[in-house]
């Protein structure tokens, strides 16, 4: 729809204010941006709207064209209507040849004066298409496809609409005929501050986080086919329970009291246990104040999931089955490449206990081993240690230190110290230990997974044990939830629960070896932007 004289006046007054203070709120037009502000202004000189409100209909993608051409009925698609960004324009004269890209690829455009401006008034080819037009703008095409005499498939434009005006220029990424990749779009910290351009110049990049999120639907059929039931817990929480992890903090001001945004969602799983539930699952974000490296940020994706009448080594089981059909989802096949190696996620996974595979990896026997004996290892090992950490955390840095990156195939990790899990059950028959199991990929920990803890009055004491930790200065120490404790008392069956990191395994799953590549909008610094003074 053309623009009103009222329309007209009103944005050129806008446009005419920005072009002569040169700037856009703080920051100082260059001259690509005055350029390209200039041709809005000619834009609405001649009354198109390079905002328009009107709905767009399309018809087409630009894989659908290419893959539905049919050359021995080149009429079979008749007039096709396509939208996206202009990404490309080349030629002279009368014809000019320009690339669209959509949200499934790209297709040539063949724009021939006369079929666009099939009257007297050659305005919309000779100034807008030749003139105004720039890369990146955002364009809506109507017209039938054929074939060039160079073979590629194409869109005879008869109609071209401007949808959306680009103020700031693209990166130019150019591929040459090998392929290879010149000028491109690849500094990390800037792909990840500005993921909306990283997504348009390098669309590749996209099948990533469509693989994430097949990879989430996947987990969500798997789990609801056998009559689990996906719920919500809060994330806004009185108490931060559930893992060994710092908070970030916040204040309700109506209530008058500290909240602290979810760490794990364990505690309020298990007390829909209690209510009753068979199975639950949650996939949702969780928040930890700590370190941010290449397979951490402050804020992640994970899923817990908790089947009463179940334990732990039945979740083994049920660990293997569900990551072998993630992965024959995704690759029609059971084995994925990562950083070179081929991993194979058919089960059954190799089992160790953690004592076994510290054994394997140091020549040590730290089973029986107290606080001191630990503590001497430490030394022995040049492992650094604090006067914070107790025989648990002693354990786990030694584990962290000599056995972590030993772990390339799938392997279950079982049988944890009992100082290191408060919310686990006591081993059946191993004293000291507990019920649990990690499992390991390429050097990094994926999930984690109890025998629940069900006994009220052992839960209780493990959670004093936890407050002398956090009294000698374990900021990572749990808090005690005595609601959750209240639940217990009020019985819950026999559980087995697992927890995994949904960005981890998307890792995994697409071949990248950063968090951050997996993540449309990674935590950053905060961004210093540079102010231009006149």
């Amino acid at each position: 729809m053309a623009l009103s004289e009222t329309e007209v006046a009103a944005m050129q007054q806008n446009l005419d204010a920005v072009l002569n203070d040169n700037r856009l709120g703080e920051r100082k037009l260059n001259d690509q941006e005055i350029a390209r502000i200039e041709a809005l202004k000619e834009l609405v000189d001649l009354k198109i709207n390079p905002y328009p409100a009107d709905k767009y209909e399309v018809t087409h993608y630009a894989k659908d064209v290419k893959a539905k051409f049919d050359d021995d009925n080149a009429e079979a698609l008749g007039k096709v209507s396509l939208a996206g960004r202009l990404m490309a324009v080349r030629g002279k004269g009368a014809v000019s040849f320009a690339e669209l890209q959509d949200a499934s690829g790209r297709v040539q455009l063949f724009i021939r004066r006369d079929n666009l401006c099939p009257d007297e008034d050659k305005t919309l080819y000779n100034t807008v298409v030749k003139k105004l037009l720039d890369l990146g703008d955002f364009i809506g095409v109507t017209g039938s496809v054929f074939r060039t005499k160079t073979g590629e498939i194409s869109v005879r434009v008869e109609e071209l609409t401007f949808l959306s005006k680009v103020l700031r220029p693209l990166p130019v990424v150019k591929t040459d005929a090998d392929g290879k990749v010149h000028d491109g779009f690849n500094n990390p910290e800037l792909r990840y501050r500005q993921r909306y351009l990283d997504l348009t110049v390098n669309p590749h990049i996209k099948k990533a986080f469509v693989m994430r999120s097949k990879l989430i639907t996947t987990m969500r059929t798997f789990f609801d086919s056998k009559g689990w039931l996906e719920v919500e817990t809060p994330i806004l929480q009185p108490i931060h329970g559930g893992a060994a992890a710092r908070p970030f903090e916040t204040h309700h001001n109506s209530l008058d009291m500290p909240l602290y945004m979810r760490i794990a969602n364990e505690l309020y799983l298990k007390r829909l246990i209690v209510g009753g539930f068979d199975g639950v699952y949650e996939i949702g974000k969780m928040f930890r104040n700590e370190g941010m490296d290449r397979t951490h940020n402050p804020e992640f994706t994970s899923m817990e999931i908790y089947v009463a009448y179940k334990d732990y080594i039945w979740m083994m089981e049920m660990v293997e089955n569900l990551l072998e059909t993630i992965t024959k989802t995704l690759h029609d096949k059971t084995t994925v490449t990562v950083a070179g190696k081929e991993i194979d996620f058919k089960g059954p996974y190799e089992r160790m206990t953690m004592y076994e595979s510290i054994q394997k990896y140091t020549d040590i026997d730290v089973s029986e081993m107290d606080e001191e004996g630990l503590r001497a290892v430490c030394k022995q090992l040049h492992i650094g240690v604090d006067d914070t950490m107790g025989r648990g955390k002693l354990i786990d840095e030694i584990f962290g230190e000599k056995v972590e990156a030993n772990l390339i195939q799938p392997t279950f990790i079982t049988d944890y110290p009992i100082e290191m899990t408060p919310l686990a059950k006591k081993h059946r028959s191993k004293e000291g230990l507990v019920e649990r199991f990690e499992i390991f990929v390429m050097g990094k920990e994926l999930g984690n997974a109890y025998s629940e803890l069900n006994d009220p009055i052992d839960q209780r004491q493990r959670f004093e044990h936890q407050l002398e930790l956090a009294a000698r200065g374990d900021d990572e120490a749990m808090v005690l939830d005595e609601d959750f404790l209240r639940a217990l008392e009020f019985g819950m069956p026999p559980t087995a629960g697992f927890g995994i990191g949904i960005d981890r395994l998307a890792m995994l799953m697409t071949n990248n070896t950063s968090i951050q590549e997996v993540l449309y909008f990674p935590q950053m610094k905060p961004e210093v932007l540079q102010v231009e003074e006149n």
